[in-house]
């Protein structure tokens, strides 16, 4: 049974998603988790902590800010899961991890939450790059220059996270 709704039809149930029916509306549920998390992310020299990696359903890279599942390898906060992926993705630990909002990450295709934070008084502590087939290379774009930066990413083909706005914007406010 899909868990948002009842009278939910169930088309197809995978090890990560579940595609449902209800009425005229078909849309994705993730399975065995409790939503996501992203975390917006600037080291104290400025440089603001992105991730890109190869995304197969628009088949190329993509850019964001660290993000991951919560709670789907077992009962987990999502402070707790935006810490973990924080560190896993980037190697940076950080000293506070700021909630900020959260949103459906795309309220017409999927049940999906996510959950922002603002991560500051970060500390490498590690490679980053992600686990086990994540393939995932961590970078530090220059905040004072973050368009021009974002720009060159685009023109070398690499789809930007339209989230990555959002983030810049609760990053300055942190100036």
């Amino acid at each position: 049974m899909c868990y948002n709704n009842a009278m939910a039809e169930l088309l197809y149930h995978g090890k990560f998603l579940n595609l449902v029916r209800e009425g005229r509306w078909e849309y994705c549920e993730r399975v065995n988790n409790t939503g996501a998390v992203m975390i917006f992310a600037c080291t104290p020299e400025n440089k603001v902590l992105l991730v890109e990696e190869f995304r197969p359903p628009i088949g190329k890279r993509s850019l964001c800010f660290p993000a991951g599942l919560s709670g789907d390898e077992g009962p987990e906060s999502d402070l707790a899961a935006a810490r973990r992926e924080l560190l896993e993705e980037t190697g940076y630990e950080a000293a506070e991890m700021r909630y900020l909002f959260t949103s459906p990450s795309s309220p017409g295709l999927t049940s999906e939450t996510l959950h922002f934070y603002l991560a500051t008084g970060l500390r490498r502590v590690a490679q980053g790059g992600g686990v086990e087939n994540e393939n995932i290379t961590v970078c530090e774009a220059p905040l004072d220059d973050i368009d021009a930066w974002l720009a060159a990413k685009t023109a070398a083909g690499v789809s930007i996270d339209s989230r990555i706005y959002a983030g810049l914007y609760f990053l300055q406010q942190e100036r």
